[in-house]
């Protein structure tokens, strides 16, 4: 006997969006005490579960798929993973890093192409602001509550993704990041699209963790080159099988090749 909706979004509330734990309950049938149901009538946000009909279908396909999302925004903007394009980079830029990702994103959106990435300080908040600059629209995927704006200086940005555009996180309320939420975090974002292009990525990037993610969920991982000695994990990732990407046609040859 599957758990009905309230309950799913009942045990995320009362585990804070903890995966292992929200399995382990539902294994055993927990009871949910009556104080997590009263907390789902009062939420402010949205929530889609994995029993609903508009659950992203793709999502199911990842590495423990979540049970529960939280959201602000336009859900539909996930609907079709072969429109969205997740784009991910480091935290710490290089002027190359700023301008690939301005210049791709911005040409990717005339072609109706939906920006996924995960907000944080870098070549995601350029990809997010690029696709709003162009008129697109862009999708943040949080490794915080989705009532937490992390980073904070990213207010006025979660603000508009909020209003205008998608915002979706497992964990509910103002739940803080922890080390661990951001890598479990970058199966949603590998898992949310067909494409995943990754701009700029040091050694030891989390980055790289998104690249393998999408790698093995059987997404198409592009990277741009970078110069030799650079120890840019870019280069590591062509290397072993991921798509040269120097320009927008590129990127969109590669595409309609799939």
């Amino acid at each position: 006997m599957h758990p009905s909706r309230d309950t799913l979004i009942a045990i995320a509330i009362k585990y804070e969006g903890n995966w292992d734990n929200m399995f382990n309950a539902m294994v055993k049938r927990e009871a949910v005490e009556a104080i997590y149901y009263d907390k789902v009538a009062k939420l402010k946000c949205n929530v889609v579960t994995m029993i609903d009909a508009n659950y992203p279908q793709q999502l199911k396909e990842v590495h423990k798929p979540p049970l529960v999302l939280f959201y602000y925004g336009d859900l539909s903007l996930i609907k079709d993973y072969r429109k969205n394009i997740s784009v991910v980079g480091s935290r710490n830029y290089s002027d190359y890093g700023y301008n690939i990702t301005t210049d791709l994103v911005s040409g990717l959106i005339p072609h109706g192409y939906i920006i996924v990435s995960g907000m944080a300080i870098g070549i995601d908040t350029i990809a997010h602001q690029s696709a709003i600059n162009t008129g697109g629209k862009t999708v943040a995927v949080l490794g915080c509550g989705i009532d937490y704006c992390y980073p904070l200086q990213n207010l006025e940005l979660y603000r508009l993704l909020k209003k205008e555009h998608l915002i979706i996180s497992e964990y509910p309320y103002k739940k803080p990041p922890t080390p661990d939420s951001f890598p479990i975090r970058n199966r949603i974002i590998a898992g949310l699209s067909k494409t995943l292009l990754v701009t700029e990525a040091k050694e030891h990037s989390g980055s790289l963790i998104t690249a393998l993610l999408a790698l093995r969920g059987n997404a198409d991982v592009m990277c741009v080159p970078y110069s030799a000695g650079s120890r840019s994990e870019c280069n590591r990732l062509i290397m072993n099988g991921a798509f040269l990407i120097e320009t927008v046609e590129d990127v969109l040859n590669q595409m309609s090749s799939f």
